[in-house]
């Protein structure tokens, strides 16, 4: 049956690349949100949008029968579940299909053998397809689970026997320490997939972790795609992926699909999948599960085989035969995706949930993503928020092409992966294809990744920021006087007068004193070094300057309240001007309405209805990016009415309270 009305139950960027498709298809698309998510950018994407519920996934987009309303409302006929929440549900699938809907996703007995670990791998061994030595038993007493390891040597990993992404999973390299973690692996397999079942699997160090693309179809073809090389991974979660595989021979190609298509022929599989493997430097080769969904990282696929796996899921969902064969299968060129994630490396990879004060995607690569400037990273929700993926003849003009693409990547607000991303593919491990799965650890440490990575602030950096200060708050001066002449800017009477900005970094103050010399031209003093600053370029949120000759690019953006972000190739600072900040705070209440200047939380209002007040009290402090910012009054007058309360989130221009000026 055609599909003419589909529901995307996802969001984020999954949720607008499946439309990309759809719309290309001529299909109609029906997009469902949390309240946090009302103006996202799958949303406006869309042709049609349900609201689905609060903010909390056990209540928008985990909630099958909130999906089933929206579907109704609608008119939708049929559902992709994208990847993620009830994408590998098979009673969600099964309540599709009741529904006659067409569910875009493979049969729901697949999806319940193959989402659970131990039967998968009961059944892939019953196969005959080779599997890591392990216990994957009903007996499931920590005194089963321990002899088992014992029998299996350890190291062992311990993994919940259902769900997936690093949940319930933990590495063993000892005995003593087996019943904590088999408790803390329950635990939280548990809470993330309501089953505490675990299997014992001996550890496979130093390996690859190698995926086989499959497609099959109601008719009986099965095919593979090729293989992806997930190994880049931090907490078990995949964050460069790349096909093909650097370590791929033809004929270990020719076994390992062939292994991954008996997988899906085991359990009559229809649609995409991903069979996925461990691959050690032997090339002995062991099957760990089957994901019975589209994967994160189908894009590099796509990109090797001119297949688009998505518009593939649709046709085969309708009941149509996938049209080509194995033979007809072909990888041209070489593919590799980076997972962008607003995450603090330097902080354990921790979330980073601040707001998005400006997104711009690089040119000259595929950029997947679900962000827009203005928006918010929610705390709720998965915290990757964008990919890159690149694409060229050779696995070597594909990673200058990556590299030069994080490096023209614009994240600011959030903390970000990126530099770190840019910093490990150019790590020698993974320029000459030999990443494994301890990539990570054996590249950065058990610390984490330090903070230094993102580099320090630089006196030239420093000098920019002041400069581009100078110039933005030039601007915004400019734009309220009345008929400036441009030859007018920076001109002063007397002597010339500077600018001057102190900024915070690293726990130091830097004071730079910013002169103009010329049109055009500054002179940027950090204590008794002097830096040349010639400006080639200002627009926007993009300046290229000549500091002492030599030209560097900067990206910005200036929030007015004396807090810019600057970045410099893929490295990135916020800085605060406290000068411009203590401005800015006599400033913020300026008039009767007095307004959030920016995104927050009031930490305090500091005066009540029917209050006196003098021009330069304090009103209100606002928390916004971590730092505290004094609201005051720049009148003297009554308060007539507060309409904020302490401890409450306020957007940009909310109206906090109103004060009656003193002798109206």
């Amino acid at each position: 049956m055609a599909i003419k009305n589909l529901l995307v139950a996802n969001r984020g960027e999954i949720a607008c690349r499946i439309m990309r498709t759809a719309r290309e298809l001529g299909i109609r698309t029906i997009a469902v949100y949390s309240d946090a998510d009302a103006g996202a950018p799958h949303v406006r994407a869309a042709d049609a949008a349900i609201r689905i519920g609060p903010a909390p996934v056990s209540e928008s987009y985990l909630s099958a029968a909130a999906i089933f309303k929206a579907a109704g409302q609608a008119g939708a006929d049929a559902v992709h579940p994208g990847y993620g929440f009830l994408s590998e549900n098979a009673a969600f699938a099964q309540a599709v299909i009741a529904a006659d809907l067409t569910w875009v996703g493979p049969p729901p007995d697949a999806i319940r053998l193959m989402g659970d670990k131990a039967q998968a791998k009961q059944a892939m061994i019953a196969a005959g397809v080779s599997c890591v030595p392990g216990y994957e038993g009903n007996d499931q007493s920590d005194e089963t689970l321990i002899r088992a390891a014992a029998e299996v040597g350890f190291p062992v990993m311990v993994k919940a026997a259902a769900g997936g992404g690093g949940r319930g999973m933990r590495l063993v390299d000892n005995v003593d320490d087996l019943p904590a973690a088999l408790a803390l692996a329950r635990s939280e397999a548990e809470g993330a997939f309501g089953n505490g079942a675990l299997i014992i699997e001996k550890a496979i160090l130093n390996a690859r972790h190698v995926e086989f693309q499959i497609f099959a179809d109601a008719h009986g073809t099965f095919v593979h795609m090729g293989e992806r090389d997930c190994s880049v991974q931090r907490r078990h979660q995949k964050i460069l992926e790349e096909a093909p595989c650097p370590a791929m021979t033809p004929s270990l190609r020719e076994k390992m699909g062939t292994a991954a298509i008996e997988a899906a022929r085991t359990v009559d599989y229809r649609g995409a999948g991903t069979v996925e493997f461990l691959l050690n430097d032997s090339g002995d080769f062991y099957f760990l599960e089957m994901n019975t969904r589209l994967q994160v990282e189908h894009p590099v696929t796509e990109m090797i085989t001119g297949f688009d796996l998505v518009a593939l899921q649709l046709s085969v969902a309708e009941g149509s035969p996938l049209g080509f064969t194995q033979d007809d299968v072909t990888l041209t060129g070489h593919a590799i995706e980076a997972r962008i994630y607003a995450e603090d490396p330097g902080d354990g990879f921790m979330p980073s949930t601040e707001p998005i004060a400006l997104w711009s995607p690089p040119s000259g690569v595929r950029v997947d993503a679900g962000i827009k400037t203005g928006g918010q990273v929610s705390p709720h929700y998965d915290a990757m928020v964008a990919k890159l993926i690149a694409f060229g003849d050779t696995r070597e003009s594909c990673l200058r092409k990556l590299s030069a693409a994080l490096a023209d990547t614009v994240l600011f607000g959030p903390k970000t992966n990126i530099a770190f991303l840019a910093d490990a593919i150019r790590r020698e491990a993974f320029e000459n294809g030999q990443a494994t799965t301890a990539f990570i650890d054996q590249e950065y440490g058990e610390a984490g990744i330090s903070r230094a990575l993102n580099g320090a602030v630089t006196p030239q950096d420093f000098a920019a920021a002041a400069v581009i200060g100078h110039l933005c708050g030039r601007a915004r001066a400019q734009v309220s006087a009345l008929d400036v002449p441009a030859e007018l800017l920076d001109w002063s009477s007397s002597s010339a007068r500077p600018t001057i900005a102190v900024f915070d970094a690293d726990g130091a103050e830097f004071q730079v004193k910013v002169t103009a010399a010329a049109p055009g031209q500054y002179t940027a003093a950090i204590g008794t070094n002097a830096l040349d600053v010639e400006v080639d370029l200002f627009s926007g949120t993009s300046a290229t300057l000549r500091i002492d000759g030599t030209p560097i690019a900067y990206r910005f953006f200036d929030q007015g309240i004396g807090e810019l972000f600057l970045s410099r190739g893929a490295i990135t600072h916020h800085l605060i001007d406290r000068t411009r900040q203590r401005s800015t705070a006599r400033e913020m209440a300026g008039g009767g309405a007095v307004t959030a200047p920016m995104h927050g939380r009031l930490i305090s209002i500091d005066v009540d209805q029917g209050d006196a007040v003098a021009k330069g009290q304090r009103l209100a402090v606002l928390e916004a990016m971590k730092m505290q910012h004094e609201i005051v009054a720049q009148i003297d007058g009554q308060i007539v009415s507060v309409t904020a309360t302490a401890g409450s989130q306020v957007a940009a221009d909310d109206l906090i309270l109103e004060i009656e000026p003193t002798g109206t």
